[in-house]
């Protein structure tokens, strides 16, 4: 394992480097995780059934507790933090290619990152499980504050619900190639924030690996891919980001 000097070294040598974000890296901004000690599904497993498309699609009762949830979920008020802006001012440096995010609260975008993939999609948009049609979130909860307590797709009546990617349901095939390729293009890749447990967003990892990049882990708990990481920063993301930003971009 190497220390943050060194990490700032290969930063600054990198030909290419490109990041796999996950919630930690939003938990500063007021978005709780899902598995760290205080996650959403850690105090209430029973959340996850608002997760899971069979459950969506098969009971009317868990899509209606699902709207109500999306109502106040903190991405509406949720700012980029110290981390979010780290990565764009390295993405502004010419210092940082694609980031690859787990994150649906679009808050990569907001710190004005320009090169996102949202590999588990964004709670801004809710989408007809039948025909495919997208509509502006805001649009469809205002239909749930007025009374719906389900509201259905306007254009064929169909099923709807965030543009996420849910439990049981596929990642968007054109979505995870782009994310592949970035890791695979990139001679650093690191994993923010991010438990490295869910697949195939965890792989990308193994893909960069696979072609020689160094890997650094930047995440408060362990994670499975710490034995083969490079370097592991165990120091609060909003510290060591911007810290390491610090290091290879000049002063204003």
């Amino acid at each position: 394992m190497s220390d943050e000097a060194t990490v700032a070294e290969w930063l600054r040598a990198s030909r290419k480097t490109a990041a796999l974000t996950g919630a930690g890296i939003s938990t500063d901004s007021g978005i709780p995780d899902f598995r760290g000690p205080n996650g959403v599904w850690t105090k209430n497993p029973g959340a996850e059934r608002l997760s899971s498309l069979q459950d969506n699609l098969a009971d009317p009762s868990v899509r209606e507790r699902a709207w109500q949830g999306r109502r106040t979920h903190p991405a509406w008020t949720a700012k980029p933090n110290s981390g979010h802006r780290a990565l764009a001012s390295l993405e502004q440096a010419g210092r940082l290619g694609t980031i690859v995010t787990q994150n649906i609260d679009g808050l990569h975008q907001s710190a004005g990152s320009s090169d996102v993939i949202e590999i588990h999609g964004t709670v801004w948009w809710a989408v007809c499980l039948s025909c495919g049609v997208r509509t502006p979130m805001p649009e469809v909860l205002e239909r749930v504050a007025l009374g719906e307590a389900d509201p259905a797709c306007l254009q064929c009546g169909g099923i709807q619900k965030s543009a996420t990617i849910s439990f049981g349901q596929s990642l968007d095939v054109s979505v995870l190639r782009a994310a592949e390729l970035a890791a695979a293009s990139c001679d650093l890749f690191f994993a923010i924030g991010t438990t490295l447990q869910v697949f195939p967003a965890a792989g990308l990892c193994d893909v960069a690996l696979a072609k020689g990049a160094r890997l650094v882990v930047v995440n408060a708990q362990p994670t499975p891919y710490d034995e083969v990481a490079d370097a592991v920063l165990r120091d609060p993301i909003g510290d060591v980001l911007p810290r390491l930003t610090a290091a290879v971009t000049p002063a204003p």
